[in-house]
């Protein structure tokens, strides 16, 4: 993790856990998985893109993923988002058409969601790295530590963000933020084999509305 850098506010926001003994044996960690020859994704310079992307102060919209996409050329460092040229995964399709109802969108080709963190929406997995075809393999080396620390800190550095929370494990993250000062909006994971229980939830049109209400720009959603 030498390559990786953090932009600036951020890396001020959580100075603290980057000094924290579970951060440096992480990094130790996942130096000595890449010495071994392991795939690891994002590739390093990505690992940190939503933070670097999307400042602390310029955050508005709060999505957040669980594992980065584990298949070669898709994970980029934005929960849901894949380069130009990848196929786009079933979850981000679903979105799409969940959008086409809720908000008159229309989907593009592909699935390079930039647009939106450049316009102030956080697209966070909970895990940042993931070892190649293996879902789930970097769950427990101390990213959930860091991440639940993002979440709560930011919830304390700002107010009137919007937090979509999609499926049981984004909901479990509830009790980090805090509901007095933001918007936080539930529904089932986009993915397919929740079997559609995520379309109708209209968490877009409701994100705008309520950045409205608070006097703040609206996203403009269409890619």
């Amino acid at each position: 993790m030498n390559n990786v850098k953090i932009e600036d506010s951020w890396k001020n926001l959580l100075a603290s856990e980057f000094e924290q003994p579970y951060f440096q044996s992480m990094s130790t960690y996942l130096r000595n998985q890449i010495a071994a020859g392991k795939e690891i994704y994002p590739p390093g310079p990505l690992i940190f893109n939503a933070f670097n992307t999307t400042p602390v102060k310029d955050v508005k919209v709060v999505i957040l993923g669980q594992d980065p996409y584990h298949n070669p050329g898709q994970a980029m460092g934005y929960s849901f988002s894949v380069p130009q040229g990848v196929r786009i995964p079933p979850s981000l399709r679903n979105i799409y058409k969940e959008m086409v109802t809720d908000i008159n969108f229309t989907p593009p080709e592909h699935g390079d969601l930039t647009k939106w963190a450049g316009q102030g929406v956080l697209m966070l997995n909970a895990m940042l790295t993931v070892e190649a075809h293996k879902a789930g393999s970097h769950k427990n080396i101390g990213w959930q530590t860091f991440t639940d620390s993002v979440l709560r800190k930011l919830s304390e550095e700002r107010e009137n963000l919007v937090y979509m929370l999609w499926g049981g494990f984004a909901k479990k993250k509830k009790h980090l933020i805090d509901g007095e000062k933001h918007l936080i909006l539930e529904a089932a994971h986009p993915s397919p084999l929740a079997g559609g229980a995520y379309f109708g939830s209209k968490h877009f049109s409701q994100a705008n509305a309520y950045l409205k209400a608070n006097g703040l720009e609206e996203i403009d959603w269409q890619l």
